[in-house]
């Protein structure tokens, strides 16, 4: 895919980046996905809050007037970026997640040509399934997994198997 075509492009993700992110909030239930504030990230030294996790597995994504729209992680696995995804809860359903996840695959795709690309998602959250079946992805396992607040859910693994048309 031409990724000049996207609204989106990913670059490196900055500090601030980082504090903006932290101060998203999804309504419920996609609450789970909000972080903790951007002193307690920096502190705990976690996630991007580590700069060093920052800048080896976080992006920005940035929309055509290069404002945040949201970030991914590339999570290094042996033969597998894992992706991880988070757009601006202000531009969630709007139709936009297709081309938003087609522009951080080629990312993907760029970084690592040979590695399979996949994520997980929990089964229950329908839009972000439907958005990512759109940029190619399709499910392949269901597992039960630890969420951030200590529960286990049930996720889906998907992989991505290439752009439909």
């Amino acid at each position: 895919m031409d990724q000049s075509m996207s609204p989106f492009r990913i670059v490196p993700m900055e500090e601030a980046h980082g504090a903006e992110i932290c101060t998203w909030r999804y309504d419920s239930p996609y609450d789970i996905y909000s972080w903790l504030p951007w002193e307690q990230m920096k502190a705990l030294d976690v996630e991007f809050g580590n700069p060093a996790i920052r800048a080896e597995q976080y992006v920005s994504v940035l929309n055509e007037k290069g404002e945040l729209a949201g970030f991914a992680q590339y999570f290094p696995m042996e033969g597998v970026t894992r992706l991880g995804i988070g757009m601006k809860p202000e531009l969630c359903g709007h139709g936009l997640g297709k081309q938003f996840v087609r522009t951080i695959v080629e990312e993907a795709r760029r970084r690592k040509p040979e590695n399979q690309i996949d994520l997980e998602v929990l089964t229950w959250n329908t839009r972000a399934i439907r958005a990512y079946q759109k940029a190619g992805f399709v499910i392949t396992d269901l597992y039960e997994k630890m969420t951030p607040g200590g529960v286990s859910k049930p996720f889906y693994c998907m992989v991505h198997k290439g752009l439909p048309e």
